[in-house]
This record gives structure tokens, C-alpha cells and sequence, in this order.
């Protein structure tokens, strides 16, 4: 079972700096085997590769959105699982399971073979939480010190749309947030569903999800 863990690292520059430069990854010695390293909050944190249900629940959202374009030719979106997103506004860089991009901007970052979008490139972020990070997904807890997540940073940049799908067996759903407040770091919830209950993500996107295999992670 995945755990979180702590450490302290001495680093030659800043974790962002040495993201957006690509040498974040072999400065610490990170297996190719799908780990993930993002830099939330100004810090880097290190994510094992998603199991296979993780990785289903993306396939489902994004076959989906395939659907969509098959039955309307006008249907504009396109859906891209685990890209760059370079957050300079805050110092940050993700790796979103999924974003879902207008297809103008998906045929930009093609012909231009591009290495990081920017927020603004964004209309959705979606995320599927696993045990092992799951509170840096989420909005910040309350406490002493509000550590910031990518629920805060997505929305302090402007990403119009957040979409979080949650696993946890203790508090399990999808939530769509939008609206996002910029200087408070904030969004307002937009819709709530249950697994099992169809995913119907309304205007501008309208599309429609099935989640009749969703579930929580095994306690």
C-alpha cells in the first residue's frame, strides 16, 4: 500500500525552476515507471503510477468525449490525460490526470509539439484521487497552515473548470467545481453526483459519463 512520506532535500535551485527545466525527475532519481513529480505549493511532491481503476475512470471520461465528437461534428472538446502544466503565475507545475482542452488549442499543441500548457489553454481539470495524495487534490484543509493544493492553484490561476473524482471511502463522489475567485484561491461547487449515478457535465461542455463501475479504493 502506498504511504505518504516527508523529506528534506537540498536542492541546487527551486523545485519549479527545476521542473520547468526538466531536471527535477533525475536530479532525485525517479524511476520510469509512470511515477509522477509536480510541484505543489512551491514544493515537490512524488506520486506512484495510478492503478488500474484510476487509470479506467480516465478512460471512461475520455471515450466519452470521443463519443460526443462522433455524434456531433460540432462538438469542440478533446480530452488529454497526464500533460505538463506549467502554473508560472505561482511558481507550481502539475500533471493533471486528465484536462479537457478546446480543440483549437489541441491542434496549436500539436502542430507546435508544445511541453507545457498554461492555465488559460485549460477549460476543465479533472482529478482522481488515490490514498497516497489525495489531500493535495482536493481544497485546502483548515488548520494552522492552509498548505495549498492544485484544487487552490488551479483556481488562484484561472482554470475556468475543476472536476474531482474521489475515491475515498470515507468521503466518495464527483464534484464539479467552477467560478474560480483568483485572489482567494477558491472555487464554488457546481454539481455533485454519486458513483453509479450518470455524469452529466453541463453547458459548455455537455457530455455525458457513466459510472456504473466507479468505486472507492478497498479499505
Amino acid at each position: 500500500m502506498a504511504v505518504e512520506a516527508i523529506g528534506h532535500w537540498t536542492l541546487p535551485a527551486s523545485p519549479y525552476a527545476m521542473w520547468v527545466r526538466g531536471e527535477l525527475e533525475a536530479y532525485l532519481r525517479i524511476p520510469d515507471d509512470g511515477t509522477r513529480v509536480e510541484v505543489i505549493g512551491g514544493e515537490f511532491v512524488v506520486s506512484p503510477a495510478p492503478v488500474y481503476l484510476h487509470a479506467g475512470i480516465l478512460t471512461d471520461i475520455q471515450e466519452a468525449v470521443l463519443s460526443a465528437r462522433v455524434l456531433d461534428a460540432a462538438f469542440p472538446w478533446r480530452a488529454v490525460q497526464t500533460v505538463n502544466l506549467d502554473l508560472v503565475e505561482i511558481g507550481d507545475g502539475y500533471v493533471p490526470d486528465m484536462v479537457v482542452v478546446h480543440q483549437d488549442t489541441d491542434a496549436r499543441s500539436r502542430a507546435e509539439d508544445v511541453l507545457f500548457l498554461q492555465p488559460q489553454d485549460l477549460d476543465l481539470a479533472i482529478e482522481v484521487t488515490s490514498p497516497s495524495n489525495a489531500r493535495d487534490d482536493r481544497r485546502p484543509l483548515l488548520g494552522r497552515r492552509l498548505k495549498p493544493t492544485k484544487w487552490s492553484g488551479c483556481a488562484r490561476t484561472g482554470v475556468p473548470y475543476y472536476l474531482l473524482v474521489d475515491r475515498d471511502p470515507r468521503q466518495p463522489g464527483i464534484t464539479l467545481f467552477g467560478e474560480p475567485d483568483r485572489g482567494e484561491g477558491s472555487y464554488r461547487v457546481l454539481g455533485e453526483w454519486k458513483f453509479g449515478e450518470p455524469l452529466r457535465l453541463p453547458e459548455p461542455f455537455g457530455f455525458e459519463v457513466s459510472t456504473e463501475t466507479w468505486k472507492p479504493w478497498a479499505e
